[in-house]
């Protein structure tokens, strides 16, 4: 994509974001243009694993072996690991037991307005809503905005 068009500014400029405090993730990782060659190249501090290798992860093929492989280099790498996509039980069984605790997808929530999330929270835990949550409110209501 993009990135590659220019590596090694496209390398300079994601330093200069880690060093004013920015993380840097490559979202739908295994997908497109997303590489290796930006793990080598690039600071990367996580990667999303596309919901297209964990739909069919328990179901015996080549996605198992690619998230797993994944995860573990990752982990091998210093770098957080969240997946995408998680919709059954199964799915984070088998997740959890590869040593993915980072997940995304509707066994946990379906997406929601940043109003619902605050609601969300203030029913789940009366007296939780903190400085940390509402940041986080701000930040998905920004993002759901672009």
């Amino acid at each position: 994509s993009t990135a590659m068009l220019d590596p090694a500014l496209t390398a300079e400029i994601l330093l200069d974001l880690k060093n004013l405090g920015m993380s840097i993730a490559i979202d739908d990782f295994g997908v497109g243009h997303s590489s290796l060659n930006y793990l080598k190249r690039f600071p990367i501090d996580t990667l999303k694993i596309d919901q297209s290798f964990v739909k069919d992860i328990t179901r015996g093929g080549s996605d198992g072996a690619i998230v797993s492989a994944v995860i573990a280099m990752g982990k091998a790498l210093n770098i957080r690991v969240i997946a995408e996509g998680v919709e059954t039980q199964e799915q984070l069984n088998f997740l959890k037991e590869h040593g993915c605790y980072e997940f995304q997808g509707y066994l946990f929530s379906r997406p929601m307005a940043a109003n619902a999330l605050t609601e969300m929270i203030h029913t789940a835990s009366p007296g939780a809503y903190t400085h940390r949550y509402a940041r986080m409110i701000h930040t998905a209501a920004a993002t759901a905005d672009h």
